[in-house]
C-alpha cells in the first residue's frame, strides 16, 4: 500500500532529462488519464488512473494536470531594502545613471543589504520562498551580489544556506560578489575584482555556494575580467555560470561556452556566434523575459533562433528588487509565448528539465519518474498548454516535496460564510 495515489490527472508531464536542446526542447513526454503512487517521499509507480492501486491517501485531480515541481534557475532571492519609489522615475524616463546618483539604482539594495541582520534578512527570505512556493517552485537557486564587500557577501551566502537547511525547498547557492562595481572602486575595478577573486577561497572552505556568476557588461566586468574570475572560480572546483550580453554583444555568451559554463544568463544581445556556440554545447541559455518587460524595452531575447539553431534554452524570473519584483515563475512562462515565441512544449522543458540542469540538478529535480524524489505539482488546468496561455493568475491547487504537502491552495468563503460566524 502506497502513501499517497493521485488518480485522475487528465495529463501527468514526464519531461526527458536534461539538457534538452533544439528540437528535443519541441517534444513533450505527457501520459493522459494517469495516476500516480508516492512512496517514503519518492514517486513509486506511475500509470493508468482505471487501474486499481491501495494507498493511504487518495487524491482526485478532477481532470486535471500534474507535473514535476517547477525550477527556477536565477533568482536574487537575498536582499535588504526595496525600491519602489524608482518606478515613477523610470516611467518620467529618468535614465538609471541619473537615479545611481540619486542614491537608487543597485547601489541603494546594496546599502540595505549591508545594513540589515541576517535574522532580517532571513525572514524576508522566508517570505519570498512561501510565494514562490505558492506558485509551483519546489527548486531554486539564490545569488549573492547585494554586498559588494566580503562581510555582507558572506552574509547572504549564509542566509541562503540556513534558508535551505531549514525549509522544504531546495536552494542551490551562487557567489555573484563581482555584480557590479561599488562607488569605492571607481577608479579601480582591478582591485576590487581582487577582493571579490580571493574571497572564493572562503565561499569554498564554508560550502557557501554551489556556483560562481560575474555580471560582464558594458561599464561593469569585461570580458577579460570575467573570463579571469572564471578561471579563478574554476580552479577552486566551482562550476561557473555568467550575466552575459544582455545589453551590448560584449561576448559573455561566447565566454561562456570556452569556459565550459553550466549557464550563461539574460543574452537579450547575444551574436549570431554565441548563438552557434550555444548550440554546440551544453551551456543552456537562461532566459529572462520578465526583466526586458519589467523594464519596458521592447527586445526580447531571440529564444526561436537559439531553440531553432540547436541550443538549450531554460527560463527563470530574475527575482530581484529593481529590475524584475516577481516571483511567479508562471507569469515567465507567459511571457515566454508571447514575446519569445516558444511553444508551450519548449515552455514547459524550460522550467523543468533545462532549469534543473541549469543548476546542476537534473538527477534531482525537475522529473516525474519512478525513484525520483516526489516534488509534484497538480494544476487547475485541464491541460498544459493553458497555464501559459491563461496568464496572470496562479494555478496551482497543491505542491508537494519530497512526497509532503507543502502548499495547498485555502478554502475560500466568497460565496458562503463559515458557519461559525453565521449569525442565529
Amino acid at each position: 500500500m502506497y502513501d499517497t495515489l493521485i488518480t485522475n490527472i487528465s495529463q501527468l508531464i514526464l519531461p526527458e532529462k536534461g539538457p534538452l536542446k533544439g528540437e528535443a526542447m519541441k517534444k513533450l513526454n505527457v501520459k493522459e488519464n494517469a495516476a500516480v503512487a508516492l512512496e517514503d517521499g519518492k514517486v513509486a509507480w506511475i500509470g493508468s488512473a482505471t487501474e486499481r492501486v491501495e494507498a493511504n491517501e487518495i487524491i482526485d485531480a478532477k481532470g486535471n494536470v500534474v507535473s514535476p515541481g517547477l525550477v527556477d534557475p536565477h533568482t536574487h532571492l537575498i536582499f535588504g531594502g526595496s525600491r519602489e519609489e524608482e518606478l515613477a522615475l523610470k516611467q518620467q524616463g529618468v535614465p538609471y545613471l541619473e537615479i545611481l546618483k540619486q542614491g537608487g539604482g543597485i547601489l541603494s539594495t546594496v546599502r540595505a543589504t549591508r545594513k540589515a541582520t541576517e535574522e532580517e534578512l532571513l525572514e524576508k527570505g522566508k517570505f519570498f520562498l512561501e510565494r514562490m512556493a505558492s506558485y509551483g517552485v519546489t527548486t531554486l537557486e539564490a545569488k549573492s551580489g547585494y554586498g559588494l564587500d566580503k562581510e555582507t557577501e558572506l552574509k547572504q551566502l549564509k542566509v541562503a544556506k540556513r534558508l535551505n537547511e531549514d525549509s522544504m525547498l531546495d536552494i542551490v547557492s551562487t557567489y555573484l560578489g563581482p555584480h557590479a562595481i561599488p562607488p569605492e572602486y571607481k577608479r579601480d575595478p582591478e582591485s576590487f575584482l581582487t577582493q571579490m577573486i580571493a574571497l572564493l577561497e572562503e565561499v569554498h572552505r564554508n560550502d557557501l555556494a554551489h556556483f560562481t556568476d560575474i555580471f560582464c557588461e558594458t561599464g561593469v566586468f569585461t570580458i577579460e575580467q570575467s573570463r579571469r574570475f572564471m578561471q579563478a572560480s574554476k580552479a577552486l572546483g566551482f562550476q561557473t555560470k555568467i550575466h552575459a550580453d544582455e545589453i551590448d554583444p560584449l561576448g559573455g555568451t561566447e565566454l561562456a561556452v570556452e569556459m565550459g559554463s553550466v549557464s550563461a544568463d539574460h543574452l537579450v544581445a547575444a551574436s549570431e556566434q554565441g548563438i552557434q556556440d550555444l548550440a554546440s554545447s551544453e551551456t543552456v541559455a537562461v532566459l529572462l523575459p520578465g526583466t526586458t518587460f519589467y523594464l519596458g524595452k521592447d527586445t526580447y531575447a531571440p529564444a526561436r533562433k537559439m531553440i531553432d539553431s540547436g541550443a538549450a534554452v531554460a527560463l527563470a524570473t530574475d527575482f530581484n528588487p529593481g529590475s524584475c519584483v516577481t516571483e511567479n515563475l508562471q507569469m515567465i512562462m507567459s511571457l515566454a509565448a508571447l514575446k519569445l515565441k516558444m511553444t508551450p512544449e519548449e515552455i514547459w522543458n524550460a522550467v523543468t528539465a533545462n532549469a534543473s540542469f541549469a543548476i546542476g540538478r537534473e538527477d534531482l529535480a525537475g522529473q516525474v519518474e519512478v525513484g525520483a524524489a516526489a516534488d509534484l505539482v497538480l494544476w487547475e488546468a485541464p491541460n498544459y498548454k493553458y497555464i501559459p496561455y491563461h496568464f496572470g493568475t496562479n494555478h496551482v491547487k497543491t505542491v508537494w516535496k519530497r512526497g509532503e504537502k507543502i502548499w495547498e491552495r485555502g478554502e475560500c468563503h466568497v460565496f458562503s460564510v463559515p458557519q461559525s460566524e453565521s449569525q442565529s
